[in-house]
């Protein structure tokens, strides 16, 4: 199971580069390296062309990151792309399936913090840690466009059945955390004094040489 789930935003000239490599290699910068010291071997990736504002492709990671001096991507801004690490490729899209970014942002919890106009502002930089169920309604939105009609999406509703057996269960477990009856444990009776007591009065004979109580004349 990936651990993190992680989108990559490169322009369209670096992102072809990774493609042109067959998206089994990924460029990171220095300036997020405390980022890249937690993506981990299985961890998944999402492509994003940020001028094209474009969702592209998505890809596993191989590897933990590793320095490299041999200058594949040309520099976003004042640094290069010192780290990399190895991938995987996973689903990836044709020019004219790219997904347009608009037509997602509205239903991503990540852009929750800015306001809907601005969605492309939590885009900035180059790499972002995203919730899984982002990364996952993304790539199932790309799975349908790469393998057409064939492709059956993934349910992640739970069945109904387990659902009440959980609520079921749940409702027995606060009866007993309530102090409800044991099918296994005694009843309490309630006496005519108001108090409760486990089992009820027995009635017990007079042991021999005890009599009865005295009257008085």
């Amino acid at each position: 199971m990936p651990s993190n789930f992680w989108m990559m935003i490169n322009n369209e000239e670096n992102f072809r580069i990774t493609q042109a490599r067959g998206f089994t290699l990924l460029g990171l910068k220095a300036q997020h390296r405390r980022k890249v010291q937690r993506i981990t071997e299985g961890d998944r990736v999402l492509l994003y062309i940020s001028h094209l504002r474009r969702f592209a492709a998505t890809a596993t990671a191989m590897s933990s990151f590793y320095e490299a001096e041999e200058p594949i991507w040309v520099n976003e801004g004042s640094t290069g792309f010192s780290y990399h690490i190895k991938l995987k490729p996973g689903v990836i899209l044709k020019d004219e399936q790219f997904i347009d970014a608009n037509l997602l942002a509205p239903r991503l919890e990540y852009i929750k913090r800015w306001n809907p106009e601005d969605w492309y502002m939590a885009f900035q930089g180059n790499l972002h840690l995203l919730p899984k169920n982002d990364f996952t309604l993304i790539e199932e939105e790309m799975k349908k466009l790469h393998f057409g009609k064939s492709y059956v999406p993934t349910d992640f509703t739970p069945p109904v059945n387990s659902q009440r057996r959980r609520r079921s269960g749940g409702r027995r477990n606060r009866q007993n955390q309530d102090g409800q009856p044991q099918t296994d444990q005694p009843q309490a009776v309630q006496n005519p004094s108001g108090q409760n007591q486990t089992d009820p009065p027995q009635f017990r004979p007079p042991q021999s040489g005890q009599g009865q109580p005295s009257q008085r004349n």
